[in-house]
């Protein structure tokens, strides 16, 4: 069983717990997950690691509150445990050579972004944060991120807070006049990462995209979490919780995807609902 030291809510959908995890804490690096179970007939889901402290053994993760799952994790308090809490899992970020870096995060992909934004600037680099919400009211993580950036960006879909406008509009700004990044790194939404890449090909800028598909067991056996690469002309099937969750975001067929990433939307809503209903009833 794993405690749950600290809880937090950081938007009215988006909570983040820390985990007492020493293992996990001693080993997981920036763009590493994880994969819990609430119970031991739970369902088994993977969330990044969002920081760590080696020195109390804890793990960060921040979820938002969008099927059954998240919404029995959400209900669990300070005190309590969660039955299983399994990793560090994936290929951590890479970070050599890279001196001038823009993290592009949207939403609760900013969870992810963040602890990456937090390495590249420890090691020195220069580092563009652009974060993208739609609201001010879901707005996360905005002090973290200027903590560790040296140019932070906020972006609103409806103009609350900040600027107005999707995280591509800063992005396509800064390439025209002539930054020159070694690496952009785009983690959120599928159609967000993809347009962002569409926005960075023209400059010829490298992207890389995090990619957290439907996954089971972690491992690559269940082939769930596969993903279609468009390499020199082939198609090469990954798979992102053991070749990932990072890649070239070029090769990357992001409308396979998507399409896939809706598969069972209409049965998780379904869970959603059920989960909810029993927690009323209860």
């Amino acid at each position: 069983m794993y405690k749950i030291l600290r809880k937090k809510s950081l938007n009215p959908t988006v909570t983040q717990m820390e985990i007492e995890a020493p293992l996990v804490s001693k080993k997981a690096k920036p763009g590493q997950f994880i994969i819990l179970r609430v119970d031991e007939a739970g369902e088994r889901i993977p969330l990044t690691v969002a920081g760590t402290d080696p020195a109390e053994g804890s793990v960060k993760i921040i979820f938002q509150i969008v099927g059954a799952t998240t919404e029995k994790l959400n209900r669990r308090q300070q005190g309590e445990s969660i039955h299983d809490f399994v990793g560090p899992l994936g290929v951590a970020t890479k970070t050599d050579g890279i001196k001038n870096v823009c993290i592009v995060g949207g939403g609760v992909g900013c969870a992810i972004a963040m602890p990456v934004a937090q390495e590249f600037h420890r090691l020195g680099a220069n580092v563009t944060s652009i974060i993208g919400f739609r609201s001010k009211d879901l707005l996360i993580l905005e002090d973290e991120f200027r903590a560790c950036s040296d140019r932070l960006i906020v972006m609103t879909d409806d103009g609350s807070y900040s600027r107005r406008g999707n995280v591509t509009v800063p992005l396509t700004e800064m390439l025209e006049g002539g930054e020159n990044f070694d690496m952009i790194i785009t983690i959120g939404p599928l159609i967000m990462m993809k347009y962002v890449t569409l926005a960075a090909k023209p400059f010829g800028v490298p992207v890389t995209a995090s990619m957290n598909p439907i996954m089971i067991d972690g491992t690559g056996m269940c082939g769930c979490c596969r993903l279609t690469l468009n390499r020199d002309g082939n198609k090469v099937t990954k798979f992102a919780c053991v070749d990932g969750p990072d890649f070239n975001a070029y090769e990357i067929d992001f409308d396979e995807a998507i399409s896939r990433s809706r598969m069972y939307s209409d049965f998780e809503r379904h869970a959603y609902e059920e989960t909810c209903n029993l927690f009323k009833k209860a």
